[in-house]
C-alpha cells in the first residue's frame, strides 16, 4: 500500500468513526493516544504526589508523648486538625486542642501552627476547591522555649502533591517536628 493510501485510508476512518453514535476506542493515531494518556498519567502523579518537610530547626525534644494544639479559627481548612492529630496519634503522640490564649503552662509541650489554603480547579473538573498551600508547625514547651519548627509548602513550576490530602502534606512535617528527619 503506497503512503497516499495509507494517508486516504485513515482520514476515511476518522470520518467513519466520526459519523458513528457513541465513542470508538480505535484511533488512526495510537501513538499520539498513548502519548496524551501517559501525560495525564504523569499529570496526576504529580499533583498527587509525596510532599516534603522543609526548613526544619530541631532541638532535642526528649520524648513528648502529649502536646497540645492551640486552634485558630481562621484556619479555614476543615480538615486541618484532625489530620495534625491523625499524623501525632501515629507517631504515638496524644494530643488536645485548646483555644487561643490558653495558658502556656496548663500543658507541657504545645504544637501552635498557621496555614495557608488557595483555591483551584482539579484536574478535569469545573468547580473551586480549597487546597493546602503552606503550612507551618512549631513544638514548644509549656514555658514557651521552642523545640523544632517545620513547614509545608507548595513549590515549583509543577507544584508537586497539590492535590494531596492535608494529612499527606502535613505528614512529613509532624515526622521532623518529632524526629528533626
Amino acid at each position: 500500500m503506497k503512503p497516499s493510501d495509507r494517508r486516504l485510508a485513515a482520514v476515511l476512518a476518522v470520518s467513519a468513526a466520526a459519523l458513528l453514535p457513541g465513542c470508538s476506542i480505535v484511533s488512526p493515531l495510537p501513538a499520539l493516544e498513548l502519548m496524551k494518556a501517559a501525560g495525564g498519567a504523569v499529570h496526576h502523579a504529580i499533583l498527587y504526589g509525596p510532599s516534603q518537610a522543609t526548613n526544619t530547626v530541631f532541638h532535642d525534644s526528649g520524648d513528648v508523648s502529649a502536646v497540645c494544639i492551640e486552634y485558630r479559627p481562621d484556619g479555614h481548612i476543615v480538615d486541618f486538625v484532625p489530620a495534625l492529630q491523625a499524623e501525632l496519634k501515629k507517631r504515638n503522640v496524644d494530643s488536645r486542642v485548646y483555644e487561643t490564649g490558653t495558658p502556656l503552662e496548663t500543658c507541657k509541650a504545645w504544637v501552635k501552627y498557621s496555614a495557608t489554603i488557595d483555591w483551584d480547579t482539579a484536574l478535569f473538573g469545573d468547580e473551586y476547591h480549597p487546597y493546602l498551600r503552606q503550612a507551618s508547625l512549631t513544638l514548644q514547651t509549656g514555658n514557651g522555649r521552642t523545640l523544632a519548627t517545620s513547614q509545608y509548602r507548595l513549590e515549583g513550576l509543577l507544584e508537586a502533591g497539590k492535590w494531596s490530602s492535608t494529612r499527606e502534606k502535613l505528614s512529613p512535617v509532624v515526622s521532623a517536628l518529632l524526629t528533626g528527619d
